[in-house]
């Protein structure tokens, strides 16, 4: 595999942890409360959610991929998805509330194993999450010739960037819950939308014009 390649894997692990949500705010709120520690245990637990998202789009999409994976078309699903997706993050209304709301409190104790099973479902009942993973696997699968083992590794390069993201987050916990008001956080979903609807169009396009032909014009 190109080493281009997996950067681009690192670089959406990267953006896929900036997604702002409540896991987002229980990994801030659980590190500045109960420490690293704890905060590494529930993130632990979301990776495995996310681990979870993913095994279940590769098992689910790869006989329909491997039937498709030549079909231009495959873009078009794939672009619809992420634009859906994208639609989904712009205009949600609740984006000024999330920073007062948490769906999981965080324990008064240690309890790294309940820290890590409630990170692991508060991740899992978020429907969101398995589309955006579902949307990645049919734009990226195709790519790969749907062979097991470069897309095994792409999706380790993907959570190694989740991760690494996530530390740094938990790193600057206190810093980043000083600045997440509400105001900034309505604007980084908004921005993510917009990037995700755009994304998903070029892909869309694809599926009609060759990807040189679209640089090309612009």
């Amino acid at each position: 595999m190109e080493l281009t390649t997996l950067k681009d894997a690192f670089l959406i692990g990267v953006f896929m942890a900036f997604m702002i949500g409540p896991v987002f705010f229980m990994l801030i709120k659980t590190s500045i409360l109960k420490g690293a520690r704890a905060a590494i245990a529930f993130d632990l637990g979301v990776i495995l959610g996310d681990i979870s998202f993913i095994l279940i789009a590769y098992y689910g999409s790869r006989s329909l991929l491997e039937k498709i994976k030549d079909d231009p078309r495959l873009f078009l699903v794939g672009g619809l998805i992420l634009v859906i997706y994208g639609l989904i993050t712009y205009l949600d209304k609740n984006n000024k509330k999330e920073v007062d709301e948490t769906e999981v409190e965080v324990p008064k104790a240690n309890n790294y194993f309940r820290l890590f099973i409630n990170g692991f479902f508060l991740n899992f009942i978020n429907i969101g999450v398995l589309a955006g993973w579902l949307g990645i696997m049919v734009v990226v699968g195709p790519t790969l010739n749907m062979n097991p083992n470069s897309i095994f590794w792409y999706f380790v390069t993907v959570i190694i960037g989740y991760l690494t993201t996530d530390l740094v987050k938990i790193i600057l916990a206190k810093q980043l819950k000083k600045k997440m008001t509400p105001l900034v956080i309505y604007r980084i979903k908004r921005a993510m939308g917009v990037l995700l609807i755009v994304f998903g169009a070029f892909l869309m396009l694809k599926a009609f014009i060759p990807l040189e032909e679209i640089i090309d014009n612009v």
